[in-house]
C-alpha cells in the first residue's frame, strides 16, 4: 500500500465549520465533517458569534471527518485553518476572549467606518494609503466602536485577532497573522504588506492597539506545533504542525488551483465573490475592487456582491418551489425574461456600489408577468452583478481563460450555462465544493512537506469534466443586450 500523507483542513465560516482529511500523496479527500454555529443578531445590524461555538464545532467537525475517513488521527501531519474574513476577536493578557466576535456581516459599526473613511480622505484617500477602500464590514471600524461603546473592554485588550488567527492561537498558543487575511482588516497596507500603525494610533493614541498586533508570517510558514491538550481533545497527533492558514477567499483560491494568472474563481453562495491571482498589486481606482494579498505569495483582487442565492431563495419561497422546480421555471423563460429585469438589491449592494438600494422589478406588462420570467429575472439579475464585478477586475488587466465555479449555485446546469454565456468564458466546477477547507489542507501540506504549492494543487485540485460548460455564441449576444438593459436600470439609481 502506498504511504499516505494526511492533512487536516478546517474552514470556520459564518454558518458552521467544515473539516476535510486530505491524503496529499494521492490527492484524494478521504473524509468530510461539519458542525453548525448560531448567529447573534441585533436590530442595529449587529452580527456576532461566541468563539466557544467555533471551538466546539472545530472539535466535532474534526471527529466526524476522521471517522468518515477511517484513519487514525495520530497520522495527521499538519493542520491548516481557513476563517471568515474581517471578524474581530479580542483577548486579554491571559488569552481570554473579552466579548463575542464581531463578524464581516456586522453593520453596527457603519457610523465609525464613515468617520474613519473621512479621516483617510474618502474612498480615494483610503485606496491611495492602504490599497483598499475600507467598508463597514472591515475590522478597523470594530476597534473604534469597541473603544467608544465598551471602554472597559478596550482597556483590557492584549491581542487583536481575526477569526482564523484566533483559532491558530487556540491550537498553538501563538498570536500571529498572515498577509492575505490581514489585507481585510483596514489597518494593513496591501502594497507594502505592513500594518498601518499610524491609523491605529489615530484610534488609540495610547498605543494599546499597536502593542496588541499579531506578528506577520508568510503563507508557507508554520505557526507552530499543536498544544498537547488540544491534540488530545481533537484526537490527533501531538506533533502536528499548524500552518499559517488564511481568510476563506484566500484558501478558496488555493482550493480551486487559482494560484497563477489566467484562472478566475467565482463563488455562487448566499453572497457572490469573484477573484483571481495577480503577481502585482495593481490597485483598481474602483473602490468596489478589493486588492487583497493572496495566501500564495501574490495578490488576489476580489469583488463581492451581497445578493445571490439569498435573492433567488426569496423568489423560490414566494412561489413555493423546490430547487428542481425553480430551475425548470428558469429554463422555460427566454434569455432576457421577455423584457422583465430584476435589480436584486434586497440587502443593499456592494457591486454595483449601491449600499442603500432596494430590490426592484422593471419592464412588467400584462403578457410577460409570469412565474417563469420572474424566476429567470432573479437569476439573470444576480449574475449580471457578477459580470459587472468581473468587468471591473478585467479593467485591472486580469485575463481569464476559464472560470472555476464553486458554491451552492454551481450545482445547477442552467446557472452554469448562464454564467458561461454572460461572462463569455468557459466554466468548470471543481470536484471538491468545500474549496476553502481543501485549500487549508493543501496549505498545511505546503508548510509541512516543503513541496511546491503548484505541485500540490496539480495533484489535489481536480475539475469535474462533466461540468465543463462553453459559451454559446447566439446566447452571448442575447445576454449582452439584456445586460446593457440592466446597466441602464442601474445607472438610473
Amino acid at each position: 500500500m502506498t504511504q499516505q500523507n494526511l492533512y487536516l483542513g478546517i474552514d470556520c465560516g459564518t454558518q458552521g465549520t467544515k473539516a476535510i482529511v486530505l491524503d496529499a500523496s494521492s490527492g484524494n479527500v478521504l473524509g468530510l465533517g461539519a458542525a453548525s454555529h448560531t448567529l447573534i443578531s441585533g436590530a442595529n445590524g449587529r452580527r456576532e458569534q461566541h468563539t466557544q461555538e467555533w471551538l466546539d464545532a472545530f472539535t466535532e467537525a474534526t471527529h466526524r471527518a476522521l471517522q468518515q475517513a477511517g484513519v487514525d488521527g495520530q497520522d495527521i501531519l499538519a493542520i491548516g485553518v481557513s476563517g471568515q474574513q474581517h471578524g474581530l476577536v479580542l483577548l486579554d493578557d491571559q488569552g481570554h476572549v473579552l466579548r463575542p466576535a464581531k463578524l464581516w456581516c456586522d453593520t453596527e459599526t457603519a457610523p465609525e467606518n464613515d468617520r474613519l473613511l473621512q479621516h483617510l480622505g474618502g474612498e480615494s484617500g483610503s485606496l491611495e494609503r492602504l490599497g483598499v477602500a475600507i467598508a463597514p464590514g472591515y475590522t478597523v471600524s470594530k476597534l473604534l466602536w469597541t473603544r467608544e461603546q465598551h471602554p472597559e473592554v478596550f482597556a483590557r485588550i492584549a491581542h487583536i485577532l481575526l477569526p482564523h488567527d484566533y483559532l491558530n492561537y487556540w491550537l498553538t498558543g501563538r498570536a500571529c497573522a498572515e498577509y492575505g487575511d490581514a489585507s481585510g482588516t483596514g489597518y494593513f497596507n496591501v502594497r507594502t504588506r505592513e500594518w498601518d500603525l499610524a491609523l491605529l494610533r489615530h484610534i488609540d493614541p495610547e498605543g494599546r492597539l499597536e502593542a496588541a498586533l499579531p506578528e506577520l508570517i508568510e503563507a508557507n510558514q508554520p505557526v507552530g506545533t499543536i498544544l498537547p491538550a488540544i491534540a488530545e481533545r481533537l484526537g490527533i497527533n501531538p506533533n502536528a504542525q499548524v500552518s499559517s492558514g488564511g481568510g476563506d477567499n484566500m484558501m478558496g483560491a488555493i482550493g480551486t488551483g487559482n494560484i497563477a494568472p489566467g484562472v478566475i474563481t467565482m463563488s455562487l453562495g448566499s453572497s457572490g465573490t469573484v477573484y483571481a491571482f495577480a503577481d502585482q498589486a495593481n490597485v483598481s481606482p474602483q473602490a468596489s475592487v478589493a486588492t487583497f494579498c493572496s495566501s500564495s505569495g501574490g495578490w488576489l483582487p476580489l469583488i463581492c456582491t451581497m445578493n445571490l442565492t439569498n435573492a433567488t431563495g426569496v423568489i423560490r419561497e414566494l412561489f413555493d418551489l423546490d430547487l428542481a422546480a425553480f430551475n425548470a421555471r428558469v429554463a422555460e423563460a427566454p434569455i432576457g425574461a421577455d423584457g422583465v429585469s430584476m435589480l436584486p438589491f434586497l440587502n443593499g449592494e456592494r457591486v454595483p456600489a449601491l449600499p442603500h438600494a432596494t430590490g426592484s422589478l422593471h419592464g412588467l406588462t400584462m403578457t410577460n408577468l409570469t412565474r417563469a420570467n420572474l424566476c429567470r429575472a432573479v437569476v439573470e439579475g444576480t449574475t449580471f452583478g457578477l459580470r459587472y464585478g468581473l468587468d471591473l477586475l478585467r479593467q485591472t488587466g486580469l485575463q481569464s481563460q476559464s472560470i472555476r465555479l464553486i458554491g451552492g449555485g454551481s450545482k445547477s446546469p442552467v446557472w452554469r450555462q448562464m454564467v458561461a454565456d454572460i461572462m463569455n468564458t468557459e466554466v468548470i466546477c471543481t470536484e471538491q465544493s468545500e474549496a476553502a477547507a481543501l485549500g487549508a489542507s493543501i496549505q498545511a501540506a505546503w508548510c509541512q512537506s516543503g513541496e511546491s504549492l503548484a505541485q500540490l494543487c496539480q495533484r489535489c485540485v481536480s475539475v469535474d469534466a462533466a461540468s465543463r460548460t462553453l459559451p454559446d455564441a447566439d446566447s452571448v449576444s442575447a445576454y449582452q443586450q439584456a445586460y446593457e438593459r440592466y446597466q441602464q436600470h442601474v445607472a438610473s439609481l
